[in-house]
């Protein structure tokens, strides 16, 4: 292909098509150095992949990482996850938005440069993706009502700290009622006053079968969420108050005889028909830097 007719094609592309500012998709990638390459993962990622194996992708228009230090590690729950085996797997979290509408270009567009990258040797092999799937945005609930960012603006805005929680249900039935009920109860009632200031849920979809083969396939398409809480303070200084009991959020049946943060827990009573999977906070990285890798075992 010419460079000439390269060019025509970029400008079609952008002529046609959802083109708003929307996170209509996420990419939610939680993964592992493994022991004695944290130093190069770091590195790595902050260096090269976070761009262009991320940011430079079309479509793909907001990112943060951010990371759990030893000490964020040890406030995980559940001790037994289905999501992270052990529980404190998964030291850095990465984080993207995009574009409502774009997901099946950016899917076209991503496995085609990392299957590049990896030709190239520009891969970091000494990892574990321990929770990676694109996933679709369900909803978003506000602290503040329509004072404050936006969802679109999460990843930009510097909040202090970042709540992981991943929810299972026993069946679609239940996620759909699940939904309902975080979005019209139990999270106007988590939020308000608290140091969160939205919470984005959403809902994973399948990977392409021609992904890259150290990324497994997505488990939980038709019956789990993901809940990211964007967090003003330091997680630390509010945990225990705010977020060290949110195992228990989405217990109770679908008429509503358990409140958020109360009745029977999710966690723990497989009955009610949810359960929460994980629950774990996290702190930005300092782009650039290798801030906190010393502190990850």
């Amino acid at each position: 292909m010419s460079e000439e007719t390269r060019s025509d094609t970029y400008a079609e592309l952008a002529s046609v098509g959802p083109y708003g500012v929307r996170p209509g998709h996420a990419l939610i990638t939680m993964v592992e150095p493994h022991p004695g390459h944290e130093h190069a993962y770091n590195r790595w990622y902050e260096d090269d992949h976070y761009y262009a194996g991320a940011m430079a992708m079309p479509w793909m228009f907001a990112g943060r990482r951010w990371v759990a230090t030893r000490e964020f590690q040890e406030l995980r729950r559940p001790e037994k996850s289905a999501v992270a085996r052990p529980v404190t797997a998964g030291c850095y979290l990465s984080t993207y938005w995009i574009t409502e509408g774009r997901y099946d270009e950016h899917m076209k567009w991503t496995v085609g440069i990392n299957k590049r990258l990896n030709r190239d040797g520009r891969v970091h092999q000494e990892r574990t993706h321990v929770f990676t799937s694109f996933q679709d945005h369900e909803a978003t609930v506000y602290r503040d009502g329509a004072t404050g960012p936006r969802d679109v603006h999460a990843l930009d805005h510097p909040y202090a700290g970042l709540v992981l929680q991943v929810v299972d249900t026993e069946n679609p039935g239940r996620r759909a009622a699940l939904l309902d009920r975080l979005v019209t109860r139990d999270l106007p009632h988590r939020l308000a006053g608290s140091p969160a200031a939205m919470v984005t849920i959403f809902r994973p979809t399948p990977l392409p079968g021609d992904r890259m083969t150290y990324v497994k396939q997505v488990e939980g398409v038709d019956t789990r969420l993901t809940l990211l809480w964007f967090l003003d303070q330091d997680p630390r200084t509010c945990w225990t108050h705010h977020f060290a009991d949110l195992e228990s959020l989405g217990g109770g049946d679908e008429d509503g005889d358990a409140g958020a943060g109360e009745g029977r827990g999710a966690g723990t009573d497989r009955g009610a028909g949810v359960r929460v999977e994980l629950v774990a906070p996290f702190i930005p990285t300092v782009p650039g830097t290798d801030r906190y890798v010393d502190e990850l075992r």
